[in-house]
């Protein structure tokens, strides 16, 4: 079982920047799957998850109208679309799943994810 993170980088703020993650060894079916960030020395943060088990989705306030999630089952990957980037976006970013569970897992720091990506880096230069 893995998951694969890709698509980070630097950009300049109020840019954009699309993030993948491709699943392998299971499917999202009946998973909760997201991104969370981290800056070091803070921490992890989830950022914008969905859930199909109860059709639900979580927004962390800062990523409201700028962010947004989307799956291609197909492929089993997972994507962040994100638009309007701010420095304080600046962060690690994983991508996660759990299983049997909603999206409102993700309000937490990620306990209870049963997978994880490896990071990768976005930073938004003013």
């Amino acid at each position: 079982v893995q998951l694969q993170a890709s698509g980070g980088g630097l950009v300049q703020a109020g840019g954009s920047l699309r993030l993948s993650c491709a699943a392998s060894g299971f499917t999202f079916d009946d998973y909760a799957i997201g991104w969370f960030r981290q800056v070091l020395g803070k921490e992890r943060e989830g950022v914008l998850c969905i859930s199909s088990n109860d059709d639900s989705t979580y927004y962390a306030d800062s990523v409201k109208g700028r962010f947004t999630i989307s799956s291609d089952n197909a492929k089993n990957t997972m994507y962040l679309q994100m638009n309007s980037l701010k420095p304080e976006d600046t962060a690690v970013y994983y991508c996660a799943a759990a299983l049997g569970v909603g999206a409102g897992i993700c309000s937490g720091f990620g306990y209870g994810m049963d997978y994880w990506g490896k990071g990768t880096q976005v930073t938004v230069s003013s």
